[in-house]
């Protein structure tokens, strides 16, 4: 073989080898951000790493979460502690959103379906969001966190939203606290009005209370007085945002399709996920036979 030929294809190989070690990505978490929350000790951060399976040579970028983003994010408390973190990976456009909860057994209030409704609400969009604690905590502080993972990337979340979205998760807490109702019940209950939000598009509050009402009824959710006011409130400050769920049903209908499928291996009531399953079951034929003539 010609040695200038040879000499040439060294060449070009060694270039190809140089140009992809320069545009593909360091490591697996070269696009990671890691989110701490503040109080946590050294020793407790090599434990997040562990647990988001971070290896020494990987590329990511680490912050803290404080309480004073928890002010300025959600107008939340300045003083607060916050020890829940997170892994956050932005992905590509159309990818979606997904979260896990690495530690479940310290997350001991937000379940992932009350995470991904919430971060639907505040806009937030193709990420995979992994929350971990080292210590037993509520999850709460794990939104904020989130929040400024995207801040820092330079992805904007409208401060309403953000907001909202935090109350949405107080909701969501509360009722699974309060009532005689499991976070599977309460994170499909959010999940079904915010689909309704999008078939009817409410223009008052009346709307909006006889899409919470027809809901409760239909998945047979008993709550007081109180908490009932308190869920048509939550739901009419989404009405008033214009939030457009409709650009979301097919994540809002992966929520409901992985809590039906939790619910099996649980064990559930499986009366209540068979009243689900019928319930939208009925809708679709009726706008079937409604376009059918």
């Amino acid at each position: 073989m010609n040695k200038t030929f040879v000499s040439v294809w060294k060449y070009v190989a060694l270039s190809c080898l140089l140009f992809f070690s320069i545009i593909l990505p360091v490591s697996a978490a070269s696009n990671t951000t890691i989110i701490y929350g503040e109080k946590l000790s050294e020793d407790q951060r090599e434990e997040v790493r562990k647990t988001l399976d971070i290896a020494e040579d990987d590329t990511y970028e680490e912050h803290d979460v404080t309480g004073q983003d928890y002010a300025d994010f959600i107008d939340g408390n300045p003083n607060a502690n916050m020890y829940s973190s997170a892994g956050i990976t932005l992905e590509s456009s159309g990818t979606g959103l997904d979260v896990n909860i690495l530690t479940p057994d310290n997350i001991t209030e937000v379940s992932r379906e009350m995470y991904m409704n919430a971060l639907l609400t505040a806009g937030a969009e193709n990420a995979t969001v992994d929350v971990v604690s080292p210590v037993q905590v509520s999850g709460h502080s794990a939104l904020t966190g989130i929040y400024k993972a995207y801040d820092v990337e330079g992805e904007d979340l409208e401060p309403e939203r953000m907001e909202l979205a935090n109350d949405e998760l107080e909701v969501a807490t509360d009722l699974a606290d309060n009532e005689d109702v499991s976070d599977e019940d309460v994170s499909t209950l959010l999940t079904e009005i915010k689909k309704m939000i999008a078939e009817q598009n409410p223009a008052t509050r009346e709307e909006v209370e006889q899409i919470v009402n027809e809901q409760l009824n239909n998945l047979e959710i008993q709550l007081n007085d109180a908490d009932r006011e308190m869920l048509i409130d939550l739901v009419n400050k989404m009405r008033d945002l214009d939030i457009d769920f409709g650009a979301m049903r097919d994540q809002l209908e992966d929520i409901t399709n992985d809590l039906v499928e939790r619910a099996e291996d649980l064990g559930l009531d499986r009366g209540f996920w068979e009243r689900v399953a019928n319930f939208f079951s009925d809708i679709f034929r009726s706008i079937a036979n409604f376009f059918g003539g």
